[in-house]
């Protein structure tokens, strides 16, 4: 196992899309072309299974060095009220372009740090979002909360919107990490917001950890997951430190090299957490989230319904997403489209009455096959073809990349398909890394991911 963790952990995309971002056009996506996809998935998506709102709100008081996240680091709370305001006039550009109500299946508050915002603002932004649209019957709406600043006061404004669920950055509890990382909370906050959360009536609670972080040791992470334990969230997220210093600049920078965990002895990392989580009763879903039976994130796996999108697996399918906020990214499944990256710039266009788009990607009719491929393997480690979609892409060179890795026992190919077993999981990027069809094409001359494993 050492050796094939040697062999396969190379740099390479995480497929929360497809193309990935570095591949997206390089020419961008002009605004009309954008709102002609949105237009298109809108009408072929909305009534049948609604859509989905991702609400970028980017500020955070301080700087947590393991964040690879667009955020604009502020202690000034004034600024809340100009970008929720500014954020319902995007949303009022895009209701302006369709002639129903959207149905909104999914909503997601994002970040930075959505819990920088008062209760006040947030009920501003959920009501506002929710004045000329409708939540679908099988509506979820979920947030990102930081333990040091999440109140019960915003719990509960929040439940009441129709919250149900939350997930808290907890990262690792070892003081000397969370020194590394600028994350220091205590284990004692984290208590307090997942018991909060449960008391209000949260029926899903999520904890983030992040394996490969500086100083990061064997003993440390089980401490970690021994604490999580008491807690006992619904769902955990065990996600590998992505060290990309060359995209985030000065962000990561705040530790040496040599002090992160390397190739086997980052993996065991996460195989020490797989076996206790295992003990604790969770269910490994996809490549990194684990969760108890009772989780919808579980009942999805069962039911062949889980999904992958910008904000990474996710129990509800939505055709269209539509990204709100600087830097948010919208997906058409036909199209990709990003908002501009700075506060300013974001208020500066919407003002303006503009769709704040900078860049962005239409999907080629063999990038939609190959991103069904690709979205098939994340999620449920299997996919299949047939000869008429074969012939759109290049199925064959796929396949010759597959054979080192079928030898390596690490899938398992078929005529019509192919399946990764259990224990290859861990190489569920590499397998998808072989349909990559831009990545083949055009490899990068520098490192633009992070390792694989």
């Amino acid at each position: 196992m050492h050796s094939l963790i040697q062999k396969y952990n190379i740099p390479g995309p995480r497929y929360t899309s497809y193309p990935t971002v570095p591949y997206w056009n390089k020419e961008g996506i002009s605004k009309k072309d954008w709102i002609h996809s949105f237009q298109k998935s809108y009408q072929e998506s909305n009534q049948s299974e609604g859509i989905s709102l991702y609400i970028h709100l980017p500020f955070c008081e301080s700087l947590c060095t393991f964040c690879a996240c667009h955020k604009h680091i502020t202690k000034r709370h004034e600024v809340e009220e100009d970008y929720i305001d500014t954020v319902l006039k995007e949303w009022k550009l895009y209701l302006d372009l369709v002639n129903e109500k959207p149905i909104i299946k999914e909503l997601h508050l994002g970040g930075g740090t959505p819990t920088f915002f008062s209760s006040m603002q947030l009920k501003k932004l959920i009501n506002g979002l929710l004045l000329d649209a409708e939540k679908h019957p099988d509506y979820e709406f979920s947030l990102e909360g930081h333990p040091n600043n999440t109140t019960k006061e915003q719990l509960q404004t929040l439940f009441d919107l129709g919250f149900k669920r939350i997930s808290f950055g907890v990262q690792d509890y070892d003081p000397i990490v969370q020194k590394a990382i600028h994350r220091e909370q205590s284990f004692e906050n984290v208590a307090n917001v997942t018991r909060w959360s449960r008391e209000i009536g949260f029926t899903s609670v999520s904890h983030d950890l992040i394996f490969g972080l500086p100083f990061q040791t064997n003993e440390k992470i089980i401490d970690t997951i021994e604490k999580t334990k008491l807690l006992q969230p619904d769902r955990i997220s065990l996600y590998s430190y992505a060290h990309v210093p060359w995209v985030k600049g000065v962000g990561q920078r705040g530790f040496n090299e040599q002090d992160l965990p390397k190739d086997n002895q980052k993996r065991e990392l996460y195989e020490i957490g797989k076996h206790l989580f295992s003990e604790m009763g969770y269910i490994e879903i996809g490549m990194d989230h684990f969760a108890l039976p009772s989780d919808s994130l579980y009942k999805a796996i069962e039911e062949k319904t889980l999904h992958r999108n910008f904000m990474g697996y996710t129990a509800n399918k939505t055709q269209l997403m539509i990204g709100l906020g600087m830097s948010a990214i919208s997906d058409s499944w036909y199209a990709f489209a990003q908002n501009v990256k700075t506060v300013k710039e974001y208020q500066k266009l919407v003002n303006e009455g503009e769709i704040p788009v900078f860049r962005g990607h239409l999907l080629t009719e063999e990038d939609v096959v190959v991103r069904q491929h690709i979205l098939n393997i994340m999620c449920h480690f299997s996919t299949s073809w047939d000869l008429e979609t074969a012939s759109i892409y290049e199925l064959e060179t796929a396949l010759e990349l597959l054979k080192e890795m079928e030898e390596d026992g690490l899938v398992v190919v078929r005529k019509n398909g192919l399946y990764v077993p259990e224990h290859a999981r861990p190489y569920v990027r590499n397998i998808c890394m072989a349909f990559d069809m831009h990545l083949k094409k055009n490899k990068p001359d520098t490192q633009l991911f992070s390792m694989t494993i």
